[in-house]
C-alpha cells in the first residue's frame, strides 16, 4: 500500500511540475511577443468579447495555429489578427467573409458571428496572428489571464514549484539516511531451522553422554523399588 501511495505521489508531483513549467513558458512567451504566447506554432488566446457567439464566448480559451501559407486561408475560416479599435491596437478573432486580391496582395474581410456588420478594416498579411484550430476550452481564458498577473503567478506557479522541490529534497534526504544506515543482517529461515536442529541434536547427545535418565527409566526404577518393598 505504501508503494502504491508513493507512486501516486510521484506521478502527481511530476504532473504538477509539468503543468507549472508549461504555464511558465506560455506566460514568458506572451510577455516577449506583445501578449501572444507561442508554443511550437500553437497560440493560446483568451476571448475578450462575445462577438463570436455562439461559436465561443468571452473568457473562453481558444487555440490558434500559425499561418504558414497565406493562400491556404479561405472564406469561413476563423482568424486572429491585429486591428485598431477605439484608437488602440488589439487582437481580434473573427470569421473570414470575403477575400480580396489586388496586385498579388490579399486582404480579408471579417465579421463576428454575433455581429450584423462586417469589420471596418480588412485584415492584411502583416496583421495575421493565426488561424483558429476549432479547439476551445470554456472559461479557461480567465484562468490564463489570472496566471499572467503577479498574484496568479505567485500562487499558481511559484508556490507549487517550491512545494515540489521541497518534496524532492525530502526524498533525497531519506535516501541518504537509508544509505548511511547499517544494513540489517538478512535472516535466512532455512539457516535458522538448521541451527535449531543442530542445537537440539547437540543437547540430546550431551544428555546421553552424561548418563541422564529419561522419564521412562525413572518410572521403571520407581516401580522396582515399590515391588521390593
Amino acid at each position: 500500500m505504501k508503494k502504491v501511495l508513493k507512486t501516486i505521489a510521484n506521478v502527481l508531483s511530476w504532473a504538477i511540475l509539468a503543468f507549472v513549467l508549461l504555464i511558465t513558458i506560455l506566460v514568458f512567451s506572451s510577455g516577449r511577443n506583445n501578449g501572444v504566447a507561442n508554443l511550437f506554432g500553437y497560440i493560446p488566446l483568451t476571448v475578450e468579447s462575445d462577438s463570436m457567439l455562439p461559436t465561443f464566448a468571452q473568457g473562453d480559451l481558444i487555440i490558434c495555429k500559425e499561418i504558414d501559407d497565406l493562400n491556404s486561408l479561405k472564406e469561413n475560416d476563423v482568424i486572429t489578427f491585429w486591428t485598431i479599435i477605439d484608437g488602440q491596437k488589439v487582437k481580434n478573432t473573427h470569421r473570414i467573409i470575403e477575400i480580396n486580391e489586388f496586385e498579388s496582395t490579399r486582404s480579408f474581410v471579417t465579421r463576428g458571428d454575433n455581429n450584423s456588420l462586417n469589420d471596418d478594416m480588412p485584415a492584411y498579411a502583416g496583421d495575421l496572428i493565426g488561424k483558429w484550430t476549432e479547439v476551445k476550452i470554456s472559461g479557461m481564458g480567465k484562468v490564463m489571464n489570472f496566471l499572467r498577473t503577479k498574484t496568479g503567478f505567485f500562487i499558481c506557479i511559484l508556490i507549487p514549484m517550491a512545494i515540489f522541490f521541497l518534496f524532492e529534497l525530502y526524498k533525497f534526504i531519506v535516501v541518504l539516511i537509508e544509505i548511511k544506515r547499517p544494513a540489517a543482517p538478512e535472516i535466512d529461515e532455512e539457516e535458522i531451522k538448521r541451527r535449531a536442529i543442530e542445537e537440539y541434536l547437540a543437547e540430546q547427545k550431551k544428555n546421553a553422554s552424561s548418563g541422564a535418565t529419561t522419564p521412562s527409566e525413572t518410572e521403571a526404577s520407581e516401580t522396582s523399588e515399590s515391588t521390593k518393598t
